[in-house]
């Protein structure tokens, strides 16, 4: 009988931890649960109606003509046909050599040029010309989402016109400088912040891009780029964005870049959320010519965003040269500079 007690008293004894162990178990997962769970992010509603305006109209960082590029060959080729080059240089070295037919105007002056100057879409192409192609292809991107749509950027700049500009820039500027300083680790990107406030006071998401506009273009383009020297003597001060591919990232990056894809970036509340607009940003990609448009975006959303100058090529151009075939790098080479005529 005692043993008959006993036995019954040991099987209570289980049920009972057996319930609290469940119990506690149960309060464990719902706890995690609850942490899992995170505020909706707060966006604005200019940001809001400056985002639907612009998917309404084509949601060109998405499309398929995003970055829109054009080679020097093709320009050259189309010159005395129906196209327009505008040369953002400035006035001293658009005077000592320029693209035949081409225009000059001050970064500050494309608005009203395009607006008053012009009637843009009398011409087939409009070619927007720099030292090296990445301020030429923040200005496309602006234009572009400004609906002017036959705007394009010319690809390396006037380094790829002929070699005088290309022993000035692009051939003077590549340098594997900081590669052996690149780094492996995928790093996180960090929990969803917002974006910032769009303050213009304004109605409608095409009156909001197009005040926008004006003002990027009224502040100039003395810093839309930025240096590996810059980035390199002090990552943490940057937020840095890594528009490669995941195989070209996880061969080596900036130490604290964070990847985020080329596409399906732009345009996402979800994934710009995520990019800390109390920080200045720095984009770069292998070349500095996607950064650029993707510079551009981020400026009209009111972030502090930069351009790395020369992309890669700027501080890993050795390993990109080893690993063009492997990783399908785009280091600029003397075979990509054209011996086309300038006129003073």
């Amino acid at each position: 009988m005692k043993k008959q007690y006993f036995s019954l008293f040991i099987f209570i004894l289980f049920c009972v931890f057996s319930f609290t162990g469940c119990k506690g178990k149960k309060t464990e997962n719902k706890q995690e649960v609850v942490q899992k769970v995170t505020k909706p992010v707060a966006i604005g509603n200019e940001t809001l109606l400056l985002l639907k305006d612009l998917k309404e109209n084509g949601d060109y960082v998405n499309s398929k003509v995003f970055p829109s590029l054009i080679k020097a060959s093709i320009v050259n080729e189309s010159l005395g046909n129906n196209i327009l080059v505008v040369d953002l240089r400035s006035s001293k070295q658009y005077s000592e050599g320029h693209i035949k037919g081409a225009v000059n105007k001050k970064f500050e002056e494309v608005p009203s040029y395009f607006e008053t100057g012009i009637k843009p879409f009398e011409y087939d192409k409009i070619i927007m010309v720099s030292e090296d192609g990445q301020v030429s292809s923040y200005a496309t991107c602006l234009l572009r989402l400004m609906g002017y749509g036959n705007v394009y950027s010319m690809r390396w700049g006037m380094s790829a016109w002929n070699n005088k500009y290309a022993q000035e820039g692009w051939l003077k500027g590549v340098s594997g400088k900081y590669e052996s300083k690149v780094e492996n680790t995928v790093n996180e990107r960090p929990s969803l912040l917002g974006m910032p406030e769009l303050k213009t006071g304004l109605l409608t998401g095409s009156e909001i891009g197009a005040a926008r506009f004006r003002k990027l273009f009224e502040e100039g383009a003395a810093d839309i780029l930025i240096t590996a020297d810059e980035v390199f003597s002090n990552p943490q001060k940057y937020f840095i964005i890594n528009l490669d591919r995941k195989d070209k990232y996880e061969d080596g990056h900036i130490p604290g870049s964070v990847r985020y894809k080329p596409e399906g970036t732009l345009g996402y509340t979800d994934e710009m959320a995520s990019i800390p607009f109390d920080k200045s940003v720095v984009v770069y990609c292998g070349t500095g010519h996607n950064s650029g448009f993707a510079t551009a975006y981020l400026r009209l959303f009111g972030y502090d965003a930069h351009t790395l100058k020369y992309g890669n090529n700027g501080f890993m151009y050795d390993k990109m040269v080893k690993q063009r075939t492997a990783l399908s790098w785009l280091p600029f080479t003397s075979a990509d500079v054209n011996n086309f005529e300038v006129v003073k």
